[in-house]
């Protein structure tokens, strides 16, 4: 798929080279490249990791404060594609529909988040992208020791920066 989206995506424990499924959730790149090209990830944290899960972020500073966001994107998690290692997904909140910014990658397979029906326990969280190159960087965040910081679990001791975030052609 040589015609889908790349983002690089540069942290201070390296860089992780994303490709975008802009045919399979189209809404989702396309809100997730409005992030990118606002520069809206740059400053940003993986401010939750939890080994044998996911690492998370895309939503708060160093200072770990939440930043703001834009309006909330259609789950497109019905797409077929599944929660399997290296993926790219949308977090949200318990409503199926409140993805904005944060997004996580996947450190195993976890079907448990895999869309399954339109009803609330069943809408999945939409995986949008996969990691191109860049897994030994996902797993070298996934292996920094975590604790608790204000009302986040699993933060990590050593921060985990996001310099930058561009379109890589």
């Amino acid at each position: 798929m040589a015609d889908n989206p790349m983002v690089l995506l540069e942290t201070s424990s390296g860089d992780i080279l994303i490709e975008l499924f802009s045919d399979n959730a189209p809404k989702t790149v396309e809100n997730f490249l409005r992030y990118v090209d606002e520069r809206f990830y740059e400053n940003t944290i993986f401010h939750r990791v939890i080994p044998g899960f996911m690492i998370q972020g895309g939503g708060l500073s160093a200072r770990m404060e939440e930043k703001e966001t834009g309006a909330q994107v259609q789950n497109e998690a019905g797409n077929g594609i599944k929660n399997t290692r290296g993926t790219l997904a949308m977090a949200r909140t318990r409503d199926p529909h409140s993805a904005t910014a944060q997004f996580y990658i996947n450190l195993v397979d976890n079907s448990f988040l895999d869309h399954t029906e339109p009803t609330p326990s069943g809408w999945g969280y939409c995986v949008f992208g996969k990691v191109a190159e860049g897994m030994d960087v996902v797993d070298k965040i996934a292996k920094i020791k975590t604790r608790p910081q204000g009302i986040h679990e699993n933060v990590p001791v050593e921060m985990v920066l996001v310099t930058g975030a561009s379109r890589f052609e």
